[in-house]
């Protein structure tokens, strides 16, 4: 699937909150832990521009990613994509190329996944751990 890589502008951080708590929601509820206004707040409050993506498909918003570089590693903080944008591919596109990154930096990268998640899932298909 094609796809292109934008920067983001502080007019796009309403709009991936909304993103991120769609993405999460069935994560969240199956543990019981699905509060939207939380689930915003908390991406709202920790949001940065020049950490974060936009992933488009024809022009459309699909998906977003964050990464935070460390001293001694690359922080892959998000990494979402509307539900109906999930299992196609996009995310496994995107995360080789953030494995090509931290190779040209010589960095691991690192990494946080809601327990019970499917994104445990695809993160140990494409080679994380625990």
């Amino acid at each position: 699937m094609n796809f292109e890589i934008s920067d983001v502008t502080e007019n796009d951080k309403e709009l991936l909150a909304e993103l991120r708590i769609s993405a999460m929601q069935e994560s969240l509820e199956n543990i019981g832990r699905f509060d939207p206004v939380t689930a915003r707040n908390r991406f709202l409050n920790s949001f940065c521009k020049n950490d974060t993506k936009k992933v488009l498909v024809g022009g459309e918003l699909v998906g977003f990613y964050v990464i935070h570089n460390k001293a001694d590693h690359i922080h892959l903080d998000h990494l979402y994509f509307f539900p109906k944008h999930q299992g196609l591919g996009l995310g496994a596109n995107i995360l080789r190329l953030i494995k090509e990154r931290a190779q040209e930096a010589s960095l691991p990268i690192r990494l946080g996944a809601l327990r019970g998640s499917r994104s445990n899932e695809f993160y140990r298909k494409h080679g994380f751990s625990y």
